[in-house]
């Protein structure tokens, strides 16, 4: 998966948020983003509530060195990944190849 530019995912995953947004769910629900002691990041995406709350339970992972790496998955309702220091926006960008 090719890394995709910054202003790229940022600016998607500003847009998904803004639109689940409706006076309710962000109350309950929501994005966030952590960093891991492995060091790394941690991207979290709440489904349910929205359009892809019917996924499916599934995972994938890509490692491609001991820093170079992405695991996600789909479970209870949020969509997890975890990530090396460099690969945010990747993780990103496997949250929006899920979409139908």
């Amino acid at each position: 998966m090719a890394e995709p530019e910054l202003r790229d995912w940022l600016d998607d995953l500003q847009r998904w948020y803004a639109a689940q947004c409706d006076g309710d769910w962000e109350h309950t629900y929501g994005v966030s983003i952590e960093t891991l002691d492995n060091p790394g990041w941690r991207l979290r995406v709440d489904l349910v509530g929205t359009e892809l709350e019917a996924l499916a339970a599934t995972r994938g992972r890509v490692e491609r060195s001991e820093t170079d790496w992405l695991d996600w998955r789909i479970a209870d309702g949020r969509f997890e990944a975890g990530c090396g220091t460099y690969y945010l926006g990747e993780a990103v960008a496997a949250f929006f190849a899920l979409h139908p």
